[in-house]
């Protein structure tokens, strides 16, 4: 099992970020597609780290064209010789058309031409090929030599894409490298929606589970007694967030909280936020979040996810203060890679 962070801040901040993630041993750095640009940061990062695996994750795929993803992904894959991963998610409805101004239509079907397009890209950029891609959403006709960037040392980019309902889930396992999983979920979701449709998508496919990488968002709650209360206090506030959302109810429901899942989307239209966390009880924090004091964070981790997810992705501050202690968090997690 391997253990990334996930870096929040600007651009500014993501050299010192960088060096701190790759210093203390953890294994990667994702970036996210909200309030800036997920590319950038990563080009700052590659520049200044040695072995630290850098991803998006996710990157907005339906917000942009597939040239657009493919010209980035391939820079970023030179310059890093070979440590960035392309992580793609398709978002909702309205952030597409009203965020993005973009057209959005039928995302499953869409998402697959990206990744087909994407790939088909990038062999005319390796090989110098004709560049022909005809779909019902992208066609990609032309690339004369002014335009390609020409061969680099790592062109095999990792796709990693995200998801939560089955059919993207089983795409992921058809057509990509890995799964990113979304942080709203739970062991029960995974165990009867998640892995049976990355399963179909591998055998769709010709590979195995061997081949593909599970990528887990997870919440932690840990530190001191205060520190956690502080941390299941936020958790509480995206267990409401997400747990209000129409598309996202499955999960909530397989936990036998359906009712739990139509009164926070009730509250969610009158903006009644605090009161939706409060609403949020102990078991459903335990099941989305993983509760431990530090020094048997990694433990925890294991007991529930090794053998399960191959990633892990904190979404906690991480005591960077104590660069010892997070060193020997990560160690404690190494026997975990022969069960991934």
């Amino acid at each position: 099992m391997k253990f990334d962070a996930v870096f929040h801040g600007t651009t500014g901040h993501v050299v010192e970020a960088a060096k701190r993630t790759e210093g203390i041993g953890l294994h990667g750095m994702w970036t996210l597609d909200t309030g800036h640009n997920p590319f950038f940061p990563l080009l700052l990062a590659a520049e200044h780290t040695q072995r630290l695996e850098l991803g998006t994750g996710v990157a907005v795929a339906l917000a942009r064209s597939p040239m657009t993803l493919a010209q980035e992904a391939w820079d970023l894959a030179a310059y890093s010789k070979g440590r960035f991963i392309l992580g793609l998610g398709s978002q909702v409805a309205a952030h597409i058309t009203k965020r993005f101004s973009m057209p959005w239509d039928k995302p499953v079907e869409q998402m697959r031409e990206m990744m087909l397009a994407l790939r088909a890209i990038w062999a005319a950029f390796q090989g110098g090929d004709r560049l022909r891609f005809e779909g019902k959403y992208y066609r990609l006709t032309l690339l004369t030599p002014f335009f390609n960037p020409g061969p680099i040392e790592h062109p095999e980019i990792p796709i990693v894409l995200a998801g939560v309902g089955p059919k993207m889930t089983e795409l992921a396992g058809e057509l990509a490298n890995g799964f990113m999983m979304h942080p709203f979920t739970n062991r029960a979701y995974f165990e009867q929606v998640t892995r049976p449709a990355i399963e179909r998508g591998l055998k769709t496919s010709g590979r195995t589970r061997a081949d593909f990488n599970v990528i887990a968002p997870v919440f932690i709650i840990t530190g001191d007694e205060k520190s956690q209360r502080a941390l299941e206090g936020k958790v509480r506030q995206q267990i409401a967030f997400y747990g209000s959302t129409p598309a996202y109810g499955e999960v909530l429901a397989i936990l036998g909280h359906e009712e739990l899942h139509k009164e926070l989307h009730r509250l969610s239209r009158e903006n009644q936020w605090e009161e939706m966390a409060r609403l949020i009880p102990d078991e459903v924090v335990d099941a989305f979040a993983v509760r431990a004091p530090f020094e048997r964070l990694a433990d925890t981790l294991l007991e529930r996810y090794g053998g399960v997810y191959d990633r892990v992705l904190a979404h906690f501050p991480m005591p960077v203060a104590e660069p010892d202690a997070v060193r020997q968090f990560v160690a404690a997690l190494e026997p975990a890679r022969a069960l991934s």
